[in-house]
């Protein structure tokens, strides 16, 4: 029987340069996905998948990420006098649901090295980790993608990361997965080599790790131990090939349509891809995007 999942780590204190320059003044994470800011959707599916502790690894520049996951009661007060009943439910379940703390990662050494400043609030039990520019969309008769990796680490009892198939030629764009299919279930894949964006050429697989992960605590010596990249960080891809070489290493093909919502494009894509997954707004939506096409 295995430790349950409760715990997730949001790193978010990157600088967002992809966005520059409305990110000098607005966290990356704090853009918004129609009325919802883009980390919203992630707690959100957190929350969903059964976590009821969130650890945001913050920077010095993100306070107005704490901001909006507290209580505004200003703001409450003016909407019950208005009558305002359902922005009013929408604000307090921002701030009700769930536990959310933030610790400050006050230099930025990496991805590894974010994920290991939540060490002390983590403690010995297996966690998830979600990147905040990954989103994530399923259907309302399919289980968040972070589900389905917490499903499958208890069934394998293995650490799980999160893959897509992507083009070969696009694949130097990412974590690489080397392995095979399970021939039992397609979803599993059988990870014995990672390799942090391989160089164009020398790309032996498709499968491409993207943000959720489900990590046991044997990562964290690990981590401590990790010798710096070339860059001077702390990568999890490093990390991770150690953690597959000692307890082994699952990749999880999961169902979902995922984006990049961290360059400008797919900003736009996460946009429609939101609004048609929302009944209110679907039909107009579709009709919008006809019309600027028979526009142009």
């Amino acid at each position: 029987m295995h430790l349950q999942v409760k715990k997730a780590i949001l790193p978010v204190a990157g600088l967002g340069t992809r966005f520059l320059p409305i990110t000098k003044a607005i966290p990356k994470e704090m853009l918004a996905i129609i009325d919802r800011p883009m980390i919203q959707l992630i707690v959100e599916e957190a929350l969903a998948s059964g976590i009821s502790q969130i650890i945001l690894i913050n920077g010095h520049h993100k306070g107005n990420i704490e901001d909006f996951f507290d209580t505004n009661y200003e703001l409450n007060n003016v909407l019950a006098k208005k009558g305002d009943v359902a922005n009013l439910k929408a604000v307090e379940k921002i701030s009700n649901n769930g536990f959310i703390c933030s610790l400050r990662q006050k230099e930025a050494l990496g991805l590894g090295h974010a994920i290991l400043c939540a060490r002390p609030l983590i403690g010995n039990e297996p966690f998830a980790v979600l990147l905040g520019d990954d989103l994530i969309f399923t259907d309302a008769q399919t289980p968040p993608a972070l589900a389905q990796l917490i499903e499958n680490y208890y069934k394998t009892g293995i650490a799980q990361v999160a893959l897509i198939s992507v083009a070969r030629a696009e694949i130097y764009k990412y974590g690489a997965a080397e392995g095979n299919v399970d021939p039992k279930n397609a979803h599993n894949f059988v990870i014995n080599n990672l390799v942090e964006k391989p160089p164009q050429g020398t790309e032996k697989t498709d499968q491409a790790v993207v943000g959720r992960y489900v990590l046991t605590p044997a990562i964290w010596n690990i981590l401590e131990k990790l010798p710096p990249s070339n860059d001077g960080e702390i990568q999890l891809t490093d990390a991770l090939f150690k953690l597959m070489k000692v307890e082994g290493l699952m990749g999880y093909r999961f169902l979902g349509a995922r984006v990049d919502a961290g360059d400008r494009i797919g900003y736009l894509r996460a946009n429609l891809m939101h609004a048609l997954l929302r009944p209110e707004l679907r039909q107009d939506t579709i009709s919008l995007m006809k019309e600027l096409l028979q526009a142009n």
